[in-house]
């Protein structure tokens, strides 16, 4: 059982939080003006073992850790809980499974096809379930535990569904599939072709073709008995039930994005788009140590200045009428809004002309973002109603949208419109079951929040609160949903379940720390994989119901990791000078630091993390697990570090996230220097000793903060570093900067390149050659401007073999020594 209390007190300028040790506190408590009371909260301590961390362990091959349980998901018994395991000393996966015995065995390879998968299916009774296992469908039967194969074929069928009448489709190419599990019958519902309709037997057009078949009697003969032909195959599938013929033409030059089959198997959505070449033959990176020997040129994603416009057509299809339309954008509210038209005049006026704002139709999609479990297409329980969410090419609007079958249009259900960017997360929604309501997720209030809508009534929101609300599951009753959120603290995120009929929440976890959950198939049990900052994810089920008993599942961190002597960062809120909110922050303070020390004699480092919306100072185990190993060692040593997430980072709410809109790198920088000014007034730190690094994101903070602020810093890292925004790619980055054709100001001023010559202190830029994130030629272009500028404090060190998350631990260890040298000799 885990059940760990928190411990409230008053600590220095807002919250510490720590996972260590020691639960000591220090320095004395200050008084923070924000907008919100700061909650002060110390997280109950863990024991670690005498060893001393070494630089080479903490860069070593993370198998040394314990190989944590990863993709873990139920069974649909709702008592088996299945997940993998990376093999030793190889990237290969097992797959697991664990039941309420608690004890693990592996699934052998013959049986990896009857264990079900997390994105498994059911039907509406819950007695079947199904799912996919390399490219071939499987129904299980609950009760009996029988296990039906539907197909079998080198052809890949995907996505199972069941249909209101218990059959179940799937998915082949662009064509749908019906199977009875009754008879055994396959039926086709539909194909889709990407191609305009055949026109059939063409009549004689033109002069020529006129008059030969009037003169030429067996060319008339020809043309009559393809008429006849292709009359007689008409009549033949008109009459005929055992011949399916329900094809569809999409358009030749598309591009088929999504397709979506109503539950009750009469309806289907389909979305296009032209089909244009995601890269020029430009698009490369070489790759010079390949495995011929010879320059590979590795094909690479597209840049966001080269990015065209994207529009999707979405199209309705009546199967059981053999009808489509086209539905028009032109019922969403703002659809041919001019949203960007400040933008756009300042930049005109920046090139000495004006912008004169007109209406337009707008490049619309749907929503599609990264780390997405669901689809932007949901049918309610019956598939008489269907929701559709839609974003904006532009990236200021969403909509979710119903769609009015009579009328053929769209009815829009919410408007989310930003001034900055819609987030690319919380975006989750869905029907009410046998209900004609929908639930969803918006920012509209300034944090994720969630929402329950009739389609004929107005929203209600069932939570609030300056917290974040994400994962929502909707019970099969429609009488709770359970959601993640970090109600008590920022970077403490707990599992709740609010009561759809009377508003009632509940939170269920109280584990102190980083926690995901999954609901079991019958609803009455949460998978939990749960971490601390001092111990990697593990996982633990309880029943979902509040103050219910935790259970761990597994224990797979590793003795030699236990055994080490790391020391446990405090979280802190760092008083901000340039808005209301702190900054909140890791800070690793030094083994010998003693309370109220003075002298000003510390040196200090403060880390930046990637990503830029990422959220690194919570409660639970870091990516950045190498990081926090290294902050331990040079804390170890005497210096203070500090792992700030600054404006921009996740989980702070929209204001937070889109501080920095239209310039990147000034706001983040202002806040690593609040940083530097509570580190010398709270932990004895000197001005002049202070260095910072990081890596893609966090490499470009080093330069923007070299570059723009000079004296901040004795010494910065920059590792595969984006410099120049133009270059990087056009989901991320248009968010924030717009489009370099429309916003040009934005990325001039946001990208380090276009201010090199402000570098003065010392820089490492470490740079991966095979980088198919930030590209290798970011790098190539700023040293070539440092030594146009004749700057002489920068050194740079390539990886030949590297993309852009490091994979052999020899290039982690240069990596760090280099860092470590730089600092050790800099500060």
């Amino acid at each position: 059982m885990l059940k760990l209390s928190l411990i409230s007190m008053a600590v220095a300028s807002g919250l510490f939080l720590s996972g260590c040790q020691t639960t000591e506190v220090s320095p004395k408590p200050q008084q923070v003006e924000t907008n919100s009371p700061v909650p002060q909260i110390v997280a109950t301590p863990v024991d670690f073992g005498g060893e001393q961390i070494t630089l080479k362990q903490a860069m070593a091959h993370p198998d040394w850790l314990g190989r944590q349980p990863e993709s873990a998901y139920w069974g649909a018994d709702s008592k088996t809980v299945f997940y993998k395991r990376k093999q030793a000393g190889s990237e290969l996966r097992d797959l697991f499974k664990v039941s309420s015995a608690q004890t693990s065995e592996a699934v052998s390879l013959s049986d990896l096809h009857a264990v079900g998968a997390a994105n498994a299916i059911y039907n509406k009774g819950r007695t079947l379930q199904s799912y996919e296992f390399k490219g071939n469908i499987f129904v299980k039967n609950l009760k009996s535990g029988a296990l039906t194969q539907v197909t079998h074929s080198s052809d890949y069928e995907y996505a199972p569904q069941f249909l209101s009448d218990n059959r179940l489709a799937y998915r082949s190419g662009n064509a749908l599939f019906a199977f009875d599990l009754a008879t055994g019958l396959t039926k086709e519902l539909v194909k889709l072709h990407l191609a305009d309709k055949p026109e059939g037997v063409k009549e004689p057009n033109g002069y020529i073709a006129e008059q030969q078949h009037k003169l030429i009697q067996f060319v008339a003969l020809t043309h009559k008995n393809s008429k006849d032909r292709e009359a007689r195959n008409q009549e033949i599938e008109a009459n005929n039930a055992s011949i399916q013929d329900n094809q569809f033409y999409l358009g030749k030059g598309k591009t088929l994005i999504s397709v979506s089959l109503a539950p009750s198997g009469d309806k289907l959505m389909a979305v296009i788009t032209d089909d244009k070449p995601s890269r020029s033959d430009s698009d490369i990176m070489p790759n010079y140590v390949s495995q011929s020997g010879d320059i590979d040129p590795v094909k690479a994603r597209r840049r966001v200045a080269d990015t065209k416009p994207m529009n999707s057509d979405v199209i309705f299809i009546d199967l059981a009428k053999s009808e489509q339309v086209t539905l028009s954008y032109d019922t969403l509210p703002g659809f041919d809004e001019d949203v960007l038209a400040e933008v756009k005049r300042e930049n005109a006026k920046a090139k000495g002309e004006s912008y004169k704002s007109e209406k337009a139709p707008r490049d619309i999609n749907l929503i599609d973002t990264w780390g997405w479990s669901q689809s932007a297409i949901q049918w309610n329980s019956d598939g008489s109603q269907v929701a559709v969410m839609l974003g904006a090419w532009d990236n200021k609007d969403r909509w979710l949208a119903t769609v009015d079958f009579d009328k053929q249009q769209f009815v829009s259900q919410h408007r989310l419109h930003d001034e900055a960017w819609i987030n690319y997360t919380y975006n989750d929604f869905g029907w009410l079951n046998n209900q004609d309501a929908l639930y969803y997720l918006s920012e509209q209030t300034g944090y994720s929040q969630l929402y329950v809508k009739p389609l004929n009534g107005k929203a209600k929101a069932m939570t609030s609160g300056k917290f974040v609300v994400s994962e929502p599951t909707l019970t099969q009753d429609s009488q709770f949903v359970y959601y993640k959120a970090n109600k008590d603290h920022p970077g403490l995120y707990e599992i709740y379940r609010v009561n759809l009929a009377n508003g009632e929440d509940e939170q269920l976890t109280d584990l102190d720390g980083l926690t995901d959950y999954q609901l079991s198939p019958d609803e009455q049990k949460l998978l939990l994989t749960h971490s601390k900052i001092m111990m990697p994810p593990e996982l633990y089920v309880a029943d979902a119901a509040p103050k219910a008993a935790v259970s761990r599942l597994t224990n797979t961190v590793s003795d030699a990791f236990l055994n080490k002597k790391l020391i446990a960062p405090k979280i802190v809120a760092v008083p901000s000078s340039h808005q209301g909110e702190p900054v909140y922050a890791k800070v690793y303070y030094p083994a010998d630091y003693q309370e109220g020390e003075t002298g000003k004699n510390r040196k200090a480092v403060i880390f930046n993390h990637g990503a830029g919306y990422l959220q690194n100072s919570h409660m639970g185990w870091s990516n950045y697990f190498r990081e926090f190993m290294f902050h331990s060692l040079l804390a170890s040593e005497g210096y203070v570090v500090m792992d700030m997430d600054y404006r921009g980072s996740k989980g702070y709410g929209r204001d937070w996230r889109t501080a920095i809109y239209r310039h990147m790198g000034k706001p983040e920088i202002e806040d690593l220097a609040d940083g530097v000014e509570w580190m010398v007034n709270n932990a004895n730190v000197d001005r002049g000793a202070v260095g910072t690094y990081g890596g893609s994101y966090g490499g470009f903070m080093t330069f923007m903060a070299l570059f723009t602020q000079p004296d901040l810093f004795q010494a910065g890292a920059a590792l595969r570093p984006v410099t120049d925004w133009a270059y990087y790619n056009d989901p991320y980055t248009s968010n924030i900067l717009n489009r370099p054709d429309v916003d040009p100001i934005a990325y001039k001023r946001s990208s380090p390149i276009y201010h090199a010559e402000g570098l003065k202190n010392k820089l490492l830029i470490n740079a991966p050659m095979v980088d198919d994130n930030v590209f290798f030629q970011d790098v190539v272009r700023l040293v070539q401007r440092l030594i146009e500028l004749e700057k002489e404090d920068f050194e740079t060190a390539i990886y030949p073999v590297e993309p852009h998350g490091f994979r052999q631990p020899s290039s982690w260890l240069d990596e760090y020594r280099r860092i470590y040298k730089l600092f050790k000799e800099n500060l």
